[in-house]
């Protein structure tokens, strides 16, 4: 970055750090006992919908790569699209395998990426819920290496529990690299995994 770049404001951008996926595990055992939220076993990876001969040889190799695992029910992953076009990669797990769904969330982030897909990766989300029913998502920003947590409400509206999001923030800040500005908690209705 030079002088210029400074002086009309331009920053670089922030390089993904996978890595960040592998917290998970431990800001879950914090989200339980501070908030009683546990892992609902499902995850997905969002990115940007990719058509072509290209795309397909890198799902078949994430395919592959996760179906070598014996401990699974159903496909390793599974290929989505949502209402607003965009395209998810959603693996299911039982809800104590959280750490091997964080592998497969790495996996298939890394997989895109290493194949040229990374300018299409947006995020990563893992679903978590408690006993009263309601859902949380912590999403990982791909582009800004920071989580931010999604609580939709109940019902047909496209509503967010704003109050829960800030304490799960609050909660979690020692345990995950929370996304800093609220601008950028976009709503991921009808995300899988949610």
């Amino acid at each position: 970055m030079g002088l210029l770049d400074i002086l009309l404001g331009r920053t670089k951008p922030v390089a993904a750090d996978l890595d960040q996926l592998f917290a998970l595990p431990s800001a879950a055992v914090t989200l339980e006992a501070a908030a009683g939220f546990t892992p609902t076993g499902a995850g997905a990876v969002c990115f940007a919908t990719v058509e072509g001969a290209a795309f397909e040889q890198t799902h078949r190799e994430v395919q592959a790569l996760l179906d070598a695992d014996a401990d699974r029910d159903g496909p390793p992953v599974e290929l989505r699209r949502d209402e607003f076009g965009y395209s998810w990669l959603v693996s299911h797990r039982s809800s104590a395998q959280l750490p091997l769904l964080v592998n497969d969330l790495h996996a298939v982030n890394s997989s895109m990426e290493v194949n040229g897909f990374g300018p299409q990766l947006l995020c990563s989300l893992a679903g978590f819920h408690d006993p009263e029913g309601r859902r949380l998502g912590l999403v990982y920003l791909y582009k800004r290496g920071t989580f931010y947590p999604f609580a939709p409400l109940p019902g047909a509206e496209q509503r967010r529990d704003n109050p829960l999001e800030l304490r799960i923030r609050a909660t979690l800040a020692s345990d995950l690299r929370i996304e800093q500005d609220l601008n950028r908690w976009f709503p991921v209705w009808g995300a899988p995994g949610l």
